[in-house]
């Protein structure tokens, strides 16, 4: 990636999967890493042991534990990371956040079945939240020409599955900002893609009920016979991340070793 090292990388949902897999591959590359995360004490060592790994990259590391929903707590994080990111700014800005409600629409029993809060909630934060840390990072001038912006899908953006209404209303909604982000970030010179990853086996997908149902269906259906893995995404992203990639923006791009089509 020349060009891109040196620069800065925005990741939330840092410490674990998608975002994980993606600041190590973008720290080998030479990128500083800003990585915002929401653990509790219990999953800390393990977010420890990341960033000292990341460190062993010879880059830049920072790594906030805050909710990357809420808006004063967004404004803290660029506010204070502004002046380190400074002249280099920032070349990609992921969104891998995995948090919502997993609950179906209609029960016999009302108090078992979604609410207006809980709907709200998982997309605000599974899909608003990009649309807002785009907006503050081009406030502060810190994305510009060349930056690249992600978004986590996946295939349930487009299908059903039991539970999974909210969330696949939230990637819905997530690709569409996507499409606007391209659109409003073009005259600027800066990107914005989704990325659909096949069905991959982490934190966030072993909330799903029936996941492992999901995943035996996905190894039968890839025509890999595997699973797609973190590092699938993250070495896609890398690539993607190229200067020469300026002219890719806009799309929904699977990375799933074909698996998608098989459906």
């Amino acid at each position: 990636m020349a060009g891109q090292a040196g620069k800065w990388a925005v990741i939330l949902g840092a410490s674990s999967g998608f975002g994980a897999a993606t600041a190590r591959e973008l720290a080998n590359t030479g990128m500083h890493i800003l990585g915002v995360h929401l653990d509790r004490r219990a999953t800390l060592p393990a977010v420890e042991q990341l960033i000292a790994e990341l460190k062993t990259a010879k880059v830049t590391v920072r790594y906030c534990n805050v909710n990357a929903a809420d808006s004063e707590k967004r404004r803290e994080v660029l506010d204070q990371s502004a002046p380190e990111i400074g002249e280099n700014g920032v070349a990609v800005l992921m969104h891998s956040l995995a948090f919502g409600t997993l609950k179906p629409y209609l029960t016999d029993d009302p108090k078992d079945q979604l609410t207006k809060d809980q709907m709200e909630m998982t997309v605000d934060v599974m899909a608003h939240t990009l649309v807002y840390w785009t907006q503050d990072l081009l406030g502060r001038k810190l994305l510009g020409r060349g930056g690249r912006v992600y978004a986590m899908t996946s295939s349930g953006g487009a299908r059903v599955w039991p539970f999974y209404g909210a969330v696949s209303a939230a990637k819905a909604a997530l690709e569409s900002h996507i499409r606007q982000l391209a659109l409003e970030l073009a005259p600027i010179g800066a990107t914005a893609n989704t990325i659909r990853a096949g069905v991959t086996d982490t934190p966030a997908l072993r909330k799903i009920p029936g996941n492992e149902h999901m995943m035996e269906i996905a190894r039968m259906r890839n025509p890999h016979r595997r699973l797609t893995t973190p590092q699938d995404v993250a070495k896609a992203i890398a690539v993607l991340s190229d200067p020469g990639m300026g002219w890719m923006t806009g799309n929904v791009i699977g990375v799933d070793g074909g698996e998608d089509i098989t459906g």
